[in-house]
């Protein structure tokens, strides 16, 4: 038997009733929203919960899919608890160093929205369903653009594409650098586990507060720019809960943006990229408050390390494949970019 003929494609029908308890779970959110967003004190927890659990799945391909992908032997429970001990404390610490901020003075040029319009609260939701889709969109603009003016979008937008041109040549001259030592000395390819595996833990671990220093404010933006200490810790318990659950889920179907990369599987690449990473947002943090897209400087990280391994092979085919990966990645980041801003164009 041809082996193509066993391979048949799933029916249409199959594929809808595989979506069909999203697309239940999406519906039951759209039907809540409409009818909460008339109402500020209830509209806000719902847009804070819908964004908690949207923005921290669509963001963990950056700060956590390089761990998660070098870790598939470690228990689920292990990561939550590592990983979700460390955003309990940054919350913690935030909230007192900044008299009850825990965006960081990520939205000091942001006021605090009296009211809700419905694509304002339907926003997660989209996210909800971009995710689903693989789609690595911008939680940043998704969810800030609707409340920002015209000037904080276009500092948004400039302070984004600068990150990720920043990331493209440091990620570029870094893996460039080390392709050709390694060829030039030919170090062997043997390495300590133990002590990249430490590394790797600290890389992780400034990565993601760097990260949540930077993207709380996607979350918080729909709850008062000061939280009483109650209010804390709903907001804390809540995103722990949210982070056991991706951990559950082992990043859930967005997680394959970066498998599909080149190994990032093995810990020492990975823990090169989380250290990378976590510089550039912990640089563009001491800059100036204004918010930006971790995932396109994400994005620039992986095009310039993806681009310097393919040319250093000198092969024609693997220059194919990675061209098209680092162009699906700008294709999917560029249509959340587009949905965010149509979504704004309708709230003016």
């Amino acid at each position: 038997m041809i082996p193509w003929i066993l391979k048949r494609k799933p029916s249409v029908q199959t594929q809808i009733m595989s979506y069909g308890p999203f697309l239940f779970i999406i519906t039951g959110l759209c039907l809540i929203a409409y009818f909460v967003y008339p109402h500020p004190q209830i509209a806000m927890w719902f847009g804070f919960a819908v964004a908690g659990y949207s923005a921290i799945a669509n963001d963990s391909i950056q700060t956590l899919g390089t761990f998660i992908s070098s870790n598939k032997k470690m228990p689920w429970w292990a990561l939550w608890f590592f990983i979700g001990g460390i955003l309990v404390l940054t919350f913690i610490g935030g909230w007192f160093l900044n008299n009850g901020d825990v965006a960081f003075g990520r939205l000091d040029r942001i006021p605090q929205p009296e009211s809700f319009a419905f694509l304002t609260i339907a926003a997660p939701i989209i996210l909800l369903i971009l995710t689903k889709l693989r789609m690595p969109v911008s939680t940043t603009f998704l969810l800030l653009s609707a409340f920002s003016s015209t000037v904080v979008i276009q500092k948004m937008l400039m302070k984004t594409f600068v990150g990720y041109i920043l990331a493209f040549v440091i990620a570029f001259i870094v893996w460039g650098s080390i392709a050709m030592l390694v060829k030039k000395y030919k170090i062997e390819r043997k390495y300590n586990e133990k002590k990249w595996k430490a590394l790797q833990v600290s890389s992780t671990s400034l990565l993601w507060w760097a990260w949540l220093m930077q993207d709380t404010a996607n979350v918080s933006v729909f709850l008062p720019r000061g939280i009483s200490f109650g209010q804390l810790i709903l907001v804390v318990v809540y995103l722990f809960a949210v982070v056991g659950l991706i951990m559950y889920k082992r990043g859930g179907e967005i997680q394959t943006i970066v498998t599909e990369k080149t190994d990032v599987v093995d810990v020492r690449a990975a823990t090169i990229i989380d250290f990378i990473y976590a510089l550039v947002l912990l640089v563009f943090k001491y800059i100036n408050n204004i918010p930006m897209s971790t995932t396109w400087v994400f994005l620039g990280l992986l095009a310039g390390r993806e681009i310097a391994l393919t040319l250093l092979s000198k092969s024609q085919e693997p220059y194919k494949t990675t061209a098209k990966l680092v162009l699906k990645d700008i294709f999917r980041a560029s249509a959340g970019l587009a949905i965010s801003l149509i979504i704004v164009l309708f709230l003016m």
